[in-house]
């Protein structure tokens, strides 16, 4: 979802969405990523139970833009609160945001194509 000053935001809670950098090694072939890592987001936050009641994994997910231009999002595995924040970059350095439609909210199991 973008917001009026061209930013993207989180379906779920509205944050900011940050760009990060693809890990190495990774088999997205898109990048960057763009990542809600407010620890108040009902979808993080959620996620633990969520994840632990049908998998019985201590493990949550954030919510993802994998491609600004078409809207394709997708849940991002974590493991802790901090998990993946060190692959943070600056908004220059993942260039500009361009977006045709508004990114979907997803649990898991939708719309997340990797």
């Amino acid at each position: 979802m973008s917001h009026s000053d061209g930013s993207l935001r989180c379906a779920h809670c509205g944050a900011r969405l940050q760009a990060i950098r693809l890990p190495d090694g990774t088999s997205w072939e898109e990048g960057p990523q763009w990542v809600c890592f407010s620890d108040d987001c009902s979808y993080f936050r959620e996620g633990w139970e969520w994840m632990w009641e049908r998998y019985r994994a201590k493990t949550s997910y954030r919510y993802r833009v994998l491609n600004p231009s078409t809207g394709r999002a997708s849940p991002l595995p974590v493991w802790s609160e901090t998990a993946l924040r060190d692959f943070i970059i600056d908004e220059d350095q993942a260039g500009p945001v361009q977006t045709s439609s508004d990114a979907l909210p997803g649990r898991l199991g939708e719309n997340d194509d990797d």
